[in-house]
């Protein structure tokens, strides 16, 4: 038994040795201070320990006496988080030692780059291992313990810690650490005032100059002195910013720095005006900064991650553009080299210290300091550029950005072909108009010339291969290019070759510029020019033009024997007086398609004029067979058409001439189916009369009424009636038209449209149109004078296209100044058929009448196709509503006619219809809004005396009361 409990008591001390020895071998290596030690780190010698315990136990350091002891620390932090470090100190000396355990909350060394570690305090408190929790110092951006050490004493400290890991931990000797603070004071304050400085003069400079660099570099200064003012613990002297604050305040400063150096880099460059994606571009970049400096306040650590690298994006960027452009030389891009390299140094400076490449205690100050000297630079840089105008700055700047913006204000694409390299390059892209085709714009010459339309390829290459081939000239080409599915596009291409001394061509240089509008607008014009603009018909000029082609082949003896068919509606007026001009517009274009449809492709048919059509027979020359193609088209056109539920019978007369030696110009021919078409309808119309020479003294009873119209009008023989216009409300006079009416000796009463279209063939309706005004306006004074209380106008309808001519303009001037009326007292009325013929200068014609003081008036609207259009297009102050429009006989009709009335209210346009029949359509109308009315069941057309008499009396227009 004996010798077991010795056994026993041997195993026991073999253990307790081992275990004393093992807490030897663990416990923590005292670091050992002396009083010439100014500052030591501690960062490798302490050691972090993680537990989910409040309460943390650790064995001290090995004391003088070699005694290790076990210690217990208890949290003292409401939010533990479990995270501890623990060190030890041991003052050999015989001397009382003080020191300082500093921690800085952010250090930018280690700090990260995508995930960045943006500051916060780091130690809770500290507790020895003997004696009482040190005492925090109050500092803002540090946590700092102030602590003694006893001669030969070794104390173990343990710290709660608020992370995961300490940044940094130093021992300093307090009035070293006092003198460091004092000397980076003063460095703080020199950079924060620089700062400061150039943020004010360039915010000023901005209110004094007003160009959009200034507020670019402003925004770059402001953005600095914020990013520093929080490093350098400047902005809490300001704002209340706490240690929980403080990421957020430092991401965003982060993000601004990376958004106000984009913007100034997009400013400076003017990127916006060399292709408009890149104001896109920046637009989205510059949204995205700003919803990540919002995003920062929820998540500051990303947010600025985030920011870190669209900035080292931003620089890389830059280093691209300045180079491409520098190689250009842009002017401004070669002077900003400089200040980029300063920026692109600084960006891999402070890559290398957030990833602990760099790791000292002057890199960050260092950082800081070079973000002002890029302020400083930046300012200079743009102070230069806004307020010099040396050579350097003209000469560049005219070869290269000044060009740019002409070309593209002229709205004209770069064409540059590199010959050298076969290359050419387009500039700005045309994907947007060529699509998928554009990469052959931007490719080699064979590229370039098989996008271009087949018949256009041969001459370009030729032009190309005399360049060349001389080493001179010039390009100055119009030419189609493909957009892809068959459409093509037409471009104008002006070009010069560069030529080096040597003579050789090293590239051809110009610009193209779209013409595609042009070309159709052009296209447009020429088939306007020779076409009816209703059914597309030739019209009378290019049938005479043809019809003398013919003439000469047949005098020629070859066997072409032309036979002319003229044709014409006898009752068409009554349709379109009726039924409204929209409806006889529809029929002709139906009478168009019957009648090409007769006619062979060698045939010729054409629309002369409103109801007038002509055909050139060629594919038949025998007489039987011209009969019977005559007697064809006369059923064929006298088939009743049904429309709109109605049928309508058409009576036509029909005049033909055959080819015969003894006429020679195409003229005579025209002249004489004329007169066979007259002679039918003399012979009571619905008929087919071939010409006979008798036929010819109707021509001089033709001209003879001709003749009569000019003495007429010498003579004062055709009167002027007025015809008044009643507003609907009280039945008050507010208005005239003029009606003309002409009583001939020997073919009677005549109204204007029995003559009208006789004085539109001998170019009269000029004079006859100056008569009428002449005369309306002598009676509107004369009416004004004897009925001073009743401001009335009078409109006056212009019969024809050829009034819209500068001579009628400089004519109206001229009569206005000899007998002036008030503004708005005069009045033209212009139908759509007249607007049809002349479009384009009616535009200007109306400018000119309205500068006069006159109002204009849209006849007959409602009738034509394009009444809507001219309503937009022109300066109308009044409509006219055709009758076929007031017949409310349907409640379609009805509809229309309500919106019709509303369209003109809103542009406000006034209204007048034309035609009312009864009282029904009369209280509709003005339920609906439409004021006036012009109808002959309430007056008619009456002389200026009867007018003044009719006014005098206040009689007023009440239907059926």
């Amino acid at each position: 038994m004996k010798s077991l409990s010795k056994i026993i008591n041997i195993i026991l001390v073999i253990i307790i040795s081992l275990f004393v020895h093992l807490a030897s071998a663990q416990a923590i290596e005292p670091i050992k201070i002396s009083p010439q030690d100014i500052a030591l780190d501690l960062s490798k010698a302490i050691e972090i320990h993680h537990t989910n315990n409040s309460i943390f136990q650790t064995s001290t350091a090995p004391g003088p006496d070699g005694i290790i002891w076990r210690i217990e620390v208890q949290a003292k932090s409401e939010n533990f988080s479990g995270n501890w470090a623990v060190f030890a100190l041991a003052n050999p000396t015989d001397e009382q030692i003080d020191r300082l355990i500093v921690v800085p909350h952010y250090r930018m060394a280690h700090s990260g780059l995508l995930w960045p570690n943006l500051g916060s305090v780091r130690i809770q408190s500290i507790t020895p291992s003997a004696g009482f929790s040190l005492d925090r110092q109050t500092n803002a951006n540090s946590d700092i313990f102030r602590i003694t050490l006893n001669p030969g004493t070794v104390i173990t400290f343990v710290a709660e810690l608020s992370s995961k890991n300490l940044p940094q931990i130093y021992l300093w000797q307090p009035e070293a650490y006092k003198d460091t603070i004092n000397s980076y004071t003063l460095y703080h304050g020199i950079l924060l005032g620089i700062s400061g400085l150039l943020s004010l003069l360039l915010t000023i400079l901005f209110v004094v100059r007003g160009t959009s660099l200034f507020p670019a570099t402003a925004a770059v200064a402001w953005a600095v002195l914020f990013y520093i003012g929080i490093d350098f613990n400047f902005l809490n002297k300001l704002f209340a910013i706490t240690p929980i604050t403080e990421p957020i305040w430092r991401a965003g400063t982060e993000v601004a720095l990376a958004a106000t150096l984009f913007i100034f880099l997009f400013t400076y460059l003017c990127l916006n005006r060399w292709h408009y994606h890149f104001s896109y571009g920046a637009i989205i970049w510059i949204i995205s900064l700003c919803g990540l400096g919002a995003f920062a306040i929820y998540d500051p650590t990303r947010a600025a991650g985030i920011a870190r690298l669209l900035f080292g994006l931003t620089t890389i960027l830059g280093i691209i553009l300045i180079g491409y452009f520098s190689i250009r030389r842009y002017d401004r891009a070669i002077m900003l080299i400089p200040t980029w390299l300063l920026i692109s140094f600084w960006s891999l400076e402070a890559y290398a210290c957030i990833i602990g490449y760099l790791d000292n205690d002057i890199v960050q100050p260092a950082l800081a300091g070079g973000l002002v000297l890029i302020v400083l630079l930046i300012s200079f840089l743009v102070m230069q550029q806004t307020f010099s105008n040396d050579a350097f700055h003209e000469g560049i700047f005219s070869d290269l950005e000044r060009q740019v913006l002409a070309a593209r204000g002229a709205g004209s694409i770069i064409w540059d072909w590199n010959v050298e390299r076969d290359r050419i390059t387009v500039h700005p892209d045309m994907t947007t108009l060529f699509g998928a085709e554009a990469c052959k714009l931007n490719g080699t010459m064979n590229d370039w010339v098989s996008a271009l339309h087949y018949d256009d390829r041969e001459r370009f290459q030729a032009v190309l291969n005399i360049i060349l081939e001389h080493k001179k000239g010039r390009i100055d080409q119009i030419f189609r290019l493909s957009s892809g599915g068959g459409h093509y596009h037409w471009f104008s291409l002006r070009a010069r070759p560069a030529i080096q001394k040597d003579g050789k061509i090293t590239r051809v240089i110009g610009s193209i510029v779209n013409i595609t509008n042009h070309k159709k607008a052009e296209e447009r014009l020429l088939y306007d020019a020779i076409h009816d603009s209703l059914t597309g018909l030739p019209n009378q000029q290019i049938f005479l033009d043809r019809l003398q082609n013919y003439a000469s082949l047949a005098k020629a003896n070859i066997k072409i024997r032309p036979t002319i068919f003229m044709i014409d509606f006898d009752n068409f007026r009554q349709i379109n007086r009726k039924l409204g001009i929209a409806f006889g517009d529809t029929v002709l274009l139906i009478i168009a398609r019957r009648l090409s449809r007769l006619v062979n492709s060698q045939d010729t048919l054409s629309r002369l004029s409103a109801d007038r059509f002509a055909i050139i027979l060629l594919s038949e020359t025998e007489p039987q067979k011209i009969a019977m193609f005559a007697n064809h088209l006369h059923k064929t056109i006298s088939a009743p058409i049904t429309l709109e539920e109605k049928t309508i019978m058409l009576s036509v007369s029909i005049g033909l001439v055959t080819w015969s030696d003894n006429r020679s110009t195409a003229q005579n021919i025209f002249n004489d189916s004329e007169l066979a078409m007259i002679h039918a309808k003399q012979m009571g119309g619905n008929h087919i009369e071939p010409f006979r020479p008798n036929f010819r003294t109707l021509d001089l009873e033709h001209n003879s009424i001709n003749k009569d119209i000019h003495h007429a009008i010498k003579r004062n023989e055709i009167k002027i009636l007025y015809h008044p216009i009643l507003n609907l409300s009280d039945g008050q006079i507010i208005g005239f038209e003029t009606i003309v009416e002409w009583h001939h000796p020997n073919h009677g009463h005549l109204n204007a449209h029995d003559f009208i279209k006789i004085v539109e063939s001998e170019q009269l309706v000029m004079d006859l149109v100056q008569f009428i005004i002449d005369q309306a306006i002598v009676d509107l004074i004369n009416i004004q004078e004897k009925c001073a209380k009743h401001p009335f106008f009078i409109s006056i309808n212009l019969p024809s296209a050829e009034m819209i001519h500068p001579d009628f303009i400089n004519q109206l001037r001229s009569t206005l100044l000899r007998n002036p009326v008030n503004k708005g007292r005069l009045m033209i009325e212009i139908s759509e058929l007249v607007l049809r013929k002349n479009p384009e200068q009616s535009a200007h014609f109306f400018e000119q009448i309205k500068a006069l003081g006159m109002n204009l008036a849209l006849d007959n609207f409602g009738t034509g196709y394009s009444s809507l259009t001219y309503l937009v297009r022109y300066p109308f102050d009044m409509v006219k509503l055709d009758r076929s429009l007031i017949s409310i006989d349907s409640p379609k009709k009805k509809l229309v006619l309500k919106s019709i009335i509303r369209m003109a209210t809103d542009l406000n346009l006034q209204i007048i219809a034309e035609g009312v029949e009864n009282e029904k359509e009369a209280i509709f109308l003005r339920q609906e809004g439409c004021k006036y009315v012009q109808s002959t069941i309430v007056t008619k057309p009456i002389a200026v005396e009867e007018l003044i008499t009719l006014v005098q009396n206040h009689f007023s227009y009440i239907y059926n009361n």
